[in-house]
């Protein structure tokens, strides 16, 4: 899974609302039939962070940073082939276990595909 990394990628997947959540995340996604790009560039699944201050301090940000891209990468299979996602922490998740952030990526990932594919 490559990274979002332009302040630009990322604001174009928040734009588009489509989202997923539980309780300590919240999963913004783009499919690249949703929005009219002209690029011929190929495009993979691309995972964007997003810990604001509002979680905790710099050490704690960078654990939950760790835990959703060890989680994300597990689970990468769930979405479709091509998309982008924006994974955000709420302050909660803070304190939520590793085990517990890990099921909620799943079924935020498996909501994702399921909504795509309805689409």
């Amino acid at each position: 899974m490559e990274r979002l990394q332009s302040h630009r990628d990322f604001v174009t997947v928040l734009k588009r609302r489509r989202k997923a959540g539980g309780k300590d995340i919240v999963v913004h996604y783009l499919v690249p039939d949703d929005h009219h790009d002209d690029d011929d560039r190929t495009v993979h699944r691309r995972l964007g962070l997003a810990v604001s201050k509002s979680v905790g301090h710099a050490v704690t940000r960078n654990t939950v940073k760790r835990r959703f891209r060890v989680s994300a990468r597990a689970h990468e299979d769930l979405l479709p082939a091509h998309c982008d996602i924006v994974l955000r922490a709420k302050p909660s998740a803070a304190t939520a276990s590793f085990a517990s952030l890990d099921r909620q990526i799943a079924k935020a990932f498996a909501t994702v595909a399921h909504k795509v594919a309805e689409a």
